[in-house]
């Protein structure tokens, strides 16, 4: 995917150019030699297993409303990925869980507005009450062989290797 076009260097105002810059053409500032770099976007999500099921989150928004995925979000610039995961988790669940192992870093950007990169921690349920909330209308457990339309690839990713017993 391209990037979103950027007209105007972010230090000085001046219209910006295209050159090639550190392995790859980039926009220059021709007045104070700015070059932009265009940053993935992280998020960052809990894998919360409780009595062989796996806790996920329907989609209220788009994109994939109404689709399963879970809980999780973007990281917050300086956030500490695991507190992001942990705080999403929250915001979607109502539970409060902490981030005890980090279990993978899924690539891949799924549509313009997604995240570059997911990481998943394994959640360890601390305190609260199981309830819908944020940008989720139903949060539920659901067994390897009970799953309902997911929403990302990256959860399903996470699912297969769930299924095949990689999380044990």
């Amino acid at each position: 995917m391209e990037p979103v076009e950027v007209k105007y260097c972010l230090r000085c105002g001046c219209g910006l150019t295209r050159r090639r810059r550190f392995g790859a053409e980039r926009p220059v500032c021709p007045q104070c030699d700015y070059t932009h770099f265009f940053d993935p976007k992280v998020a960052a999500a809990m894998w919360v297993e409780q009595n062989d099921r796996v806790l996920l989150v329907r989609r209220a928004a788009t994109p994939a409303r109404g689709r399963w995925t879970a809980p999780g979000g973007f990281v917050n610039a300086w956030e500490d990925p695991a507190e992001a995961a942990a705080r999403e988790c929250a915001e979607e669940t109502g539970l409060t869980v902490s981030a005890s192992d980090l279990l993978e870093l899924v690539p891949g950007r799924e549509h313009p507005g997604g995240a570059g990169f997911i990481i998943f921690y394994r959640g360890e349920i601390t305190a609260g009450e199981l309830q819908a909330g944020d940008d989720a209308d139903a949060v539920d457990w659901f067994g390897p062989d009970e799953l309902p339309e997911i929403a990302f690839h990256a959860t399903g990713v996470m699912i297969a290797r769930w299924q095949a017993g990689h999380f044990t």
